[in-house]
């Protein structure tokens, strides 16, 4: 049994067996029904993705029924992803990470790297490392959760711009998760075909070598240059300001009985508004927006006042108008009386992605109130409410000082101020640490396969209160889950169809003549341009089986070009929509589409430039 638990073969149309068919291609090229029809199914997925309008879940949930439908896909495979290891250890890992957090003592450890008299190359250099450090044993997605917040803490400290230290934060907890089996989900994916090939998978540190070398390098390179490649206009601008301001805020108050506003046209309020550098953008009544700016209509108990303005601001004019928050949509207000401001940031996947707070009914669920969008300084002509969020916005959220954090993490978002996070229980740091020590330990032993070990260390934190039961379920990233269950289907049709070895075939076409390394070198970067542009997770799994069909051609060892696999479908530098946290830090940072590329590029390259030999070191062809 090999540390995955798996004695099985991997499962096909016509059967089961442990190696890629070699005769599911004729020379020439033959084509089948079912490739054609996998392949523009593929095409669509990728397209989909690439577009953004839909949620990847659903686009390849849909393509899993499209599949099922076409016959390409048997019945009996048809939910097999969603048991498949890979998918196991991935949301075990996602928990896990969740108890890491709560302990504290990786928030403790990390709150040391704040320090304001550190130049920008020593900042980035330790908190890069830290990040790396960190992906390398948890989500690199929950590593951020956590530097996120102490990095713009510590920009806001020295007077500069968070824009100079975010993406580089970024990146490195992306190459931070290269370093171990689970680390990152590519490298998880991978190690599962790697057992289904060839009856072993990756063990918990065969990516170390490789890995390591790649963030040591990645790290080096974005704290001496990488953060000097940052757009001047964007490196200059005091986004930390902003962001403690966030004076581009779109958010409503309610006119009250009291309310000294009452019988005095909007454009009388310019002298307070301006007062309070607050601008008033509209008038709501009964629920429709007043037609312009409604400079001349006369304001009256229960309008809505539609204003533009930071929290602090917010509050003065609340105060000196005698206004109240606008509440649900049956028009309540607030109620709790120890209510608190938070700042969060909306990643890709999260429950409020694509939903209005109208929608969503979040005052009625929740009793918290989403009371103004930031999206890079956009004014929005909607109601605030009834406003579909996107990924890489930052809501403010009014609510009771001890809901705040657990609604936070109910929708899916990661809050920008370190003090507004969950709880930590500090004197259950060292036993979260023991727990998920030995689980590691005895995977890494091959004592138990690794999902046994990290599903028990995981019903540890759970029994410990580590983790509460409420937290267990928003723990795990469903979006990926369904992802990856429904792609896994669909890889597997088209590996025992023959569309595997097809796309290989082609590509040793392509490269015919040249040198294995030049062929494992192209695989890489197709690879890394898919993943800039897709899920690493989708691109894990479609890449895997062609690196295996290529190795198979070249008759080499598949190692090498399974590993090349890992490397690039984690390594999604140029865009934000590549990985989930260049979009997280979008916001904050202040970024553009465009401005990844001038860091991330030359980063790729270097990427590519020590890996294929380090590759070619360890795992020979």
């Amino acid at each position: 049994m090999s540390a995955f638990g798996i004695d099985r073969p991997w499962p096909t149309r016509a059967g089961w067996c442990t190696r890629l068919r070699t005769d599911a291609i004729e020379p020439g090229l033959r084509v089948t029904t079912d490739q054609i029809t996998l392949f523009v199914l593929l095409l669509c997925v990728f397209g989909l993705l690439i577009w953004g309008r839909w949620r990847y879940d659903l686009v390849a949930f849909t393509a899993l029924l499209v599949a099922l439908v076409a016959g390409v896909v048997p019945t009996e495979e048809a939910f097999s992803g969603f048991g498949h290891p890979a998918t196991v250890v991935i949301a075990l890992v996602l928990l896990l990470s969740r108890g890491l957090m709560n302990s504290g003592v990786i928030d403790l450890a990390a709150r040391y790297l704040v320090d304001r008299s550190r130049s920008v190359t020593r900042h980035i250099g330790l908190m890069s490392t830290a990040a790396a450090a960190l992906s390398a044993v948890m989500n690199n997605v929950a590593a951020l959760a956590v530097l996120m917040p102490l990095d713009i803490e510590a920009a806001a400290k020295a007077k500069r711009s968070p824009a100079l230290t975010l993406m580089a934060l970024s990146f490195a907890t992306i190459l931070g998760g290269m370093i171990t089996l689970i680390g990152t989900p590519p490298n998880i994916i991978v190690a599962a075909f790697r057992a289904r090939a060839v009856g072993a998978p990756f063990t918990m540190f065969d990516f170390a070598p490789v890995g390591l070398v790649c963030a040591v390098v990645g790290v080096a390179y974005v704290a001496a240059l990488g953060w000097r490649l940052i757009p001047t206009a964007r490196s200059q601008h005091d986004s930390a300001k902003e962001l403690s301001e966030l004076d581009s805020f779109i958010a409503e108050v309610r006119v009250s009985a009291d309310s000294s506003a009452i019988g005095k046209q909007v454009r009388e309020l310019d002298e307070v508004a301006d007062e309070h550098e607050i601008a008033v953008l509209g008038l709501v009544r009964r629920g429709r927006r007043l037609p312009g700016l409604a400079r001349r209509e006369e304001i009256k108990k229960g309008d809505v006042l539609v204003v533009e303005a930071a929290p602090a601001a917010l509050d003065k004019l609340v105060g000196v108008l005698d206004l109240k928050y606008v509440g649900s949509e049956t028009g309540d207000t607030v109620k709790a009386d120890d209510v608190a401001l938070m700042q969060v940031v909306v990643p890709y996947g999260a429950r409020i992605e694509g939903r209005s707070a109208l929608s969503l009914r979040l005052l009625y669920r929740q009793g918290v109130n989403l009371l103004g969008v930031s999206r890079q300084g956009t004014r929005f002509r909607e109601r605030v409410r009834q406003i579909e969020i996107r990924a890489g916005d930052i809501l403010l959220l009014l609510g009771p000082t001890d809901r705040l954090s657990e609604v936070a993490m109910w929708l899916g978002c990661m809050p920008l101020a370190g003090r507004e996070r969950q709880v930590v229980q500090h004197h259950k740091a060292g036993l979260a640490i023991a727990i998920f020590a030995a689980a590691i330990a005895l995977a890494s032993g091959g004592i138990l396969a690794l999902p046994v070990a990290l599903a028990g260390a995981a019903v540890g934190f759970v029994i410990l209160n580590i983790v509460p039961l409420r937290q267990v379920y928003d723990s795990v990233e469903w979006p990926v889950i369904v992802l990856l269950g429904s792609l896994i289907p669909i890889g597997s049709a088209l590996e025992s169809s023959g569309g595997t070895e097809l796309i290989a075939q082609g590509i040793i076409a392509v490269s015919a003549g040249l040198a294995p390394a030049v062929v494992l070198t192209l695989l890489m970067v197709v690879t890394m341009t898919l993943s800039d542009v897709m899920n690493n997770t989708a691109t894990a799994v479609i890449a895997a089986p062609i690196a295996l069909g290529i190795a198979e051609r070249l008759e080499v060892s598949a190692d090498p070009f399974l590993m090349a696999v890992a490397v690039a479908a984690s390594c999604a530098f140029l865009t934000p929509i590549g990985h989930k946290n260049n979009t997280l830090i979008m916001g904050p940072g202040g970024y553009r589409f465009g401005d990844y590329w001038r860091m991330g590029l030359p980063l790729e390259v270097l990427i590519v430039a020590v890996s294929i030999p380090m590759i070619l070191l360890v795992w020979p062809l």
